[in-house]
């Protein structure tokens, strides 16, 4: 069997209707936002009422949160495509061009105990041969400009390396927090959409129970009604 939905005017199969006595308030004043002569004793079919609830949903973000962005516009384009939001910015680690991996290593090394002990046994090393084993009259005698020099450079190259590959980790810090926000609020919007759907079934439910039962009473009647004509 099928119907004809009050709203396209389109045929459906059976198992897809909708009466409007059972869908939500906020989702009916949408459909008659749209389709004024809709009222109480029309139908429509399972997947516009689903096409209805994602306009309520978004509706709500845009009241909730304001104009949609381009976060919330992707988490209502993966509820409507049911695919994934989230994105793993670790991926993006086995593409690294050389220099960001060689800024890497640097920020790696530079950060570590390793890198201290090693250079501070260099700067004794380099101290201890030009005062002692050389007497102050080797290659950079005290005050050893040489070596103020050497410092000074190594600072000045290994700071802007170890800023590039903070800001890179700030970037993947700033997209892993961009996919749990997406994640938590398609989350949110999909248990939304549980909740319609669990009080259609309900209210479904119910409604179907009501018509048994009153099924069940005219039957009941029925039979009480035979047995007072026979009495």
């Amino acid at each position: 069997m099928k119907f004809t939905s009050d709203i396209s005017g389109k045929e459906f199969p059976q198992r897809e209707h909708v009466p409007a006595n059972i869908v939500r308030q906020p989702i009916l004043d949408i459909i008659k936002a749209d389709h004024p002569e809709f009222n109480e004793t029309c139908s429509l079919s399972m997947g516009e009422l689903n096409q209805y609830r994602e306009k309520y949903i978004a509706d709500f973000l845009q009241k909730e949160v304001g104009q949609l962005d381009d976060l919330e516009a992707k988490v209502l384009q993966a509820l409507r495509e049911k695919t994934l939001v989230s994105d793993n910015p670790d991926e993006d680690d086995l593409n690294l061009t050389l220099g960001q991996k060689v800024a890497d290593k640097v920020a790696s090394f530079g950060g570590s105990w390793t890198f201290i002990l090693s250079f501070l046994g260099f700067l004794l090393l380099w101290i201890g041969a030009n005062v002692f084993i050389l007497a102050n009259k080797g290659f950079d005698p005290y005050p050893f400009i040489l070596l103020n020099l050497i410092l000074s450079c190594v600072a000045a190259l290994q700071a802007p390396v170890i800023m590039m590959s903070q800001n890179r980790q700030g970037e993947k810090d700033r997209e892993k927090a961009e996919n749990d926000y997406m994640v938590n609020l398609k989350s949110e919007l999909e248990i939304r959409l549980l909740h319609e759907k669990l009080d259609h079934l309900i209210l479904h439910q119910e409604q179907s129970l009501i018509e048994t039962q009153k099924v069940q009473i005219d039957m009941m009647n029925d039979i009480l009604s035979r047995f007072e004509k026979k009495s």
